[in-house]
Formats: C-alpha cells, structure tokens, sequence
C-alpha cells in the first residue's frame, strides 16, 4: 500500500525530531551556569527576575526596613524599573542607570515631589553613569555616550556625543555591565568584568579596573585581578581607589566569599582567577596566594556586593565620617540567601577595616528564604541624607538622621 498522506505527515515529525535532537542537546549553557555540572550545588539555583515594571508606592514596602537608632528611612521616589547605579548633577538631578531594561532616568525634585523621566531606553545594559562639568556619560556595554548640558534639556535630551571608539572597551556581555564614576584627578574610571564564571584569560583586557581621559584617551590599567567590580570609589583624605568586587559561583555556599579591595598603586594584581585573598581556586592552575594584594575585608559568599560610597562629612555624625556604606544585592547562587541589605565597613586612622557592621536590613525575610527588595547603589546628597537604590521595586529610599 502507498503511504497515505498522514503516513507521510508522521514520517516527517518523527525525522524533524531525530534531526532536532542533537542540536537541542547541544544548546549552549546560559553563562550564568557555567560552571553548574558538578559542582554539586541545588540544580534549581538561579538568578532572581527582575520586576520590569512600575511597582505602585503604596507596594513598596518600606515599613519593612529598619536603620540604626537616630536614623529614619523612606520612599523619596518610584516608577524607575530597574533602578541600579546613580551620580548626582550639579543642580542636583538624580541619574539612575539601569541593566536588562535598557533605561537611563533622570529624578527631579519639583516641589517636594520627584518626577521621574526617561532620558534614554534601548541601550544594552546602561549601567555605568557618571556626571562632571554639565555632562552625563553613560557606558553601556557595546557603547559609551555622553550627553552635553543635560540639566538644561531633561524633556527632550537630543543625541548624544558617541564615544565608543575613543574608549574602546570590551564588548563581551558576561560581566560587560560597567560602574563609572570620575575620580579626584578628573579621569573616568570604570572595571572590565570577566567574560566567564572561572577561566584564564587576557589578564591585560579583563577583570580589571581601568581609567581614561575625559575623551577616552590615556588608559591606564589601575588593578588587574578583580573579577566583576560594579561599585568603587574614592578615599576623602587619601584620594585612595576602593572597590567591591564580586566572586565566582557554583564553588559551594560559602567560598569564595565577596571582597572589598583597596588599591594603593596603579597596576597592582588581587589575583582572580587564582586566588580570592587566602582561598585558591581549584578550577585553575595553582598560584601561591602570597603574590597577590589580599582584600581589605570580606563581604560574605555570594551577597553581589555592588555599590559603594565612602561617607563625606559628619552629618551622619562622627562614626560614620569617611566610612564606607556598601549595598549587597543579595545572592542567588547560594540554598541559603544571604545579602540584601546595606552595610558599613568601618576604618581605622590607618584605612584598615575593623569591622563591617549592618545599616539597613529588612528586605530579606530569612526564616521564609524570601526578599522583598535589592538594594545595589548608594548616593549622598548635598544635605548629607543618603539614597539607596532598588533594582527590584524600582524605587529610591532616602536615610537621613531624625
């Protein structure tokens, strides 16, 4: 008997499917798992999704959040899904960078209420912002732009400066999302994240903390061996470049642990892929740690240790003066969640941390194993208050004393 046409019909779903199947094996891993297969940690780990949009304020839970005795925290403004890394104009502009929704916003106060605006959207992961004379740089992973005399033109920002090619940073997008800032000596600096979990690589290209001239020129590489740095900044006194960085995943629950970096010369190696301070990584060749610049202290397993602030002035009060607030994101490659919140590493005369103590909590509930907020950059204001971002309410907090 002929086949029929549904003979024929099967014949061909049966083939598709025998053709599909080796390519559907062989789909690439996603790069936040490389590394999974045999590490022996709960397959079900993975990043947390982000809310993409707007959270309604009275949904966001600030209630929940506590600070030290003598503080108070609230809601200073919403509606900016996504809300990650800030920098603040010079008529006092909030700019908020963000990561998978592509936005740049821009938060004015207009009468005791913050307007929200998006100054720009579509860019691949925007998260490195940074404000000097009159200008917003913006570097996105595969772009760097800069925006002339932003403050005069937030409703209608026009094109800005292209600057990618003075830059020329690395375009890879594993650990491509930038933190920027300008530094005291009037340069940009921003870090260069791996292009993988744990690898070898070009120690002169990646996982570094690099800085330029103002129009991309003069690179200077300031430290190498710092994996995925996405906060830094800058002592008050000694003018001296810190940085949060962090550590690799699917090594298990509690190595390595996230560090805090202190950089006192340009150039110098803190040791990633072979070391994190004392803790040599197995899933490379071995290094004695003792070559490297160990971290100024350590900021617990997987907390996505991001921004960073040192404190200016006493209006927090003197034991806050030049100390360093640092917002953990929380983790994800971690069966116990640890993070979310922010904290302080406390110095002494001679910049060594003593102690790194808790500030603002709350938006973990740890008996559920459940969170309600990620806070991930920090930013002083002109009067001293402090704000806080959260990627995950797309809101901003403000702490101030009471």
């Amino acid at each position: 008997m002929p086949p029929t046409p549904s003979m024929r019909r099967a014949f061909c779903a049966a083939l598709f499917v025998s053709m599909a199947a080796p390519a559907l094996a062989q789909a690439p891993v996603p790069a936040w798992a490389q590394g999974r297969e045999g590490s022996g940690m709960a397959p079900n780990l993975a990043p947390h999704a982000p809310r993409l949009t707007v959270t309604p304020p009275d949904q966001v839970p600030v209630d929940k959040l506590r600070v030290p005795a003598g503080f108070k925290v609230e809601l200073w403004a919403h509606g900016a899904p996504g809300a990650r890394m800030m920098a603040v104009g010079d008529r006092g502009t909030v700019f908020v960078g963000s990561r998978v929704i592509g936005r740049v916003y821009a938060i004015t106060d207009e009468g005791g209420q913050r307007r929200v605006r998006t100054i720009a959207q579509g860019l691949t992961q925007p998260n490195g912002i940074a404000f000097k004379d009159g200008a917003l740089t913006v570097i996105a992973i595969n772009r760097v732009l800069r925006w002339e005399g932003i403050e005069g033109k937030l409703d209608s920002p026009g094109a800005p400066v292209e600057m990618t090619a003075a830059f020329g940073l690395p375009t890879e997008e594993h650990h491509g999302w930038k933190f920027a800032s300008f530094g005291p000596d009037g340069r940009l600096y921003t870090n260069v994240g791996v292009p993988c979990n744990v690898c070898e690589f070009d120690r002169d290209r990646f996982a570094l903390l690099v800085s330029f001239n103002a129009d991309g020129s003069g690179r200077r590489i300031e430290a190498r061996g710092i994996r995925n740095s996405v906060g830094f900044d800058f002592h008050p006194v000694t003018r001296e470049l810190w940085a949060t960085n962090n550590g690799r995943d699917w090594a298990g629950n509690d190595v390595p642990e996230d560090t805090l970096h202190r950089v006192r010369r340009a150039g110098e190696d803190h040791g990633f892929p072979f070391c994190v301070g004392t803790w040599p990584d197995p899933a490379v060749p071995a290094r004695a740690c003792s070559e490297f610049e160990q971290p100024a202290a350590m900021l617990g397993p997987h907390t996505a240790a991001l921004g960073m602030r040192f404190y200016r002035g006493n209006g927090f009060g003197a034991a806050y003066e030049n100390q360093i607030f640092i917002a953990r994101r929380g983790s994800w490659n971690r069966e116990t969640k640890s993070g979310f919140d922010v904290v302080v590493a406390k110095l002494d005369a001679q910049g060594r941390v003593t102690a790194v103590e808790p500030f603002l909590t709350g938006f973990l509930d740890a008996n559920a194993g459940t969170f309600h907020g990620r806070p991930v950059d920090l930013q002083q204001m002109p009067d001293g208050s402090l704000l806080v971002a959260d990627e995950q309410m797309g809101a901003i907090y403000r702490i101030s004393r009471q």
